[in-house]
């Protein structure tokens, strides 16, 4: 069994979905969980202590060792309290779990600003924010395990999310430049794209899907990539019902002349959107136009 004693988890969003998921079922292994959550509606308005509340009471019901936090992870004062809450309570912070999220549906020509700053805010600012305060403390110890939460909808896009996706794939590039940065300090990030039944895709999803895409089938992930036994880093997961599978961002062969004219390119349109074989890093793509 893949256990957490004397491990200390920050987990964002925690108060509901899938956030809580991965704090119960990290705590049932032994770790001591930091349960971080605004309290807030859906559109990120309002707050509450109520949510992170609930889910130290039933941690420490179960036996379990946790804090509740209720700090705002979208300001630089709210990040750097919640970390500061993990190492009051418990001397260290050896996980971080990016779960935080908003929602403000609308297709472009009705979005706001408003609402576009305000979903990139948790998100990704929130992500960064709350990294960034937990970085030193992993580089002292030279140990940590980061994962930040991404989204089909950001690796694949989705109608009506402009906001979010964008949100989305953004967390993809923080997580492949932290798996990359933290690679001499022993400190590994990960990205999962999760599909669950959650109060944030309940209106999004068919019925038919809460009973098979639960929150707990995504936590199994989760655990593993956090557990001082996973070795990789930079990656994406997408994980739901069940399947999980490495997502990649890929570069087809293409082609190359000396005479690059927009003639030249229509001609050869068809070796330009050609597949395979294909090449994974900026080193290689580099390479390649050598």
């Amino acid at each position: 069994m893949l256990r957490f004693d004397d491990k200390v988890a920050i987990i964002t969003g925690a108060g509901h979905g899938l956030g809580r998921a991965h704090a119960l079922l990290l705590a049932e292994r032994g770790a001591k969980v930091v349960v971080n959550d605004l309290g807030g509606a859906l559109d990120g308005t309002g707050a509450s202590a109520g949510p992170a509340a609930d889910v130290v009471e039933l941690i420490v019901k179960n036996g379990g060792q946790a804090v509740a936090n209720t700090d705002n992870v979208a300001t630089p004062e709210g990040a750097k309290a919640l970390v500061q809450a993990a190492v009051d309570a418990f001397g260290r912070v050896d996980v971080l779990v990016n779960n935080a999220g908003i929602l403000r549906d609308r297709s472009l020509g009705k979005m706001t600003v408003e609402d576009f700053d305000s979903v990139l805010a948790v998100h990704v600012r929130g992500s960064y924010l709350v990294s960034r305060a937990a970085y030193p403390y992993m580089k002292e110890q030279g140990y940590g395990r980061i994962v930040n939460t991404s989204s089909p909808a950001g690796l694949f896009g989705n109608f009506g999310q402009a906001n979010y996706s964008t949100a989305k794939m953004g967390l993809v590039g923080l997580t492949k430049t932290l798996g990359i940065e933290g690679a001499r300090s022993g400190i590994k990030a990960n990205a999962i794209a999760p599909i669950a039944w959650t109060r944030m895709t309940e209106a999004l999803l068919p019925a038919e899907f809460e009973a098979k895409f639960t929150a707990e089938r995504v936590s199994a992930l989760v655990a593993f990539l956090v557990h001082d036994s996973c070795e990789v880093s930079g990656e994406v997961f997408s994980v739901g019902g069940g399947r999980v599978a490495r997502v990649f961002v890929a570069e087809g062969p293409g082609w190359k002349t000396d005479d690059l004219d927009p003639e030249a390119i229509a001609a050869n349109w068809d070796a330009i959107m050609a597949e395979q074989p294909y090449v994974l890093t900026a080193q290689d793509s580099m390479k390649a136009m050598l």
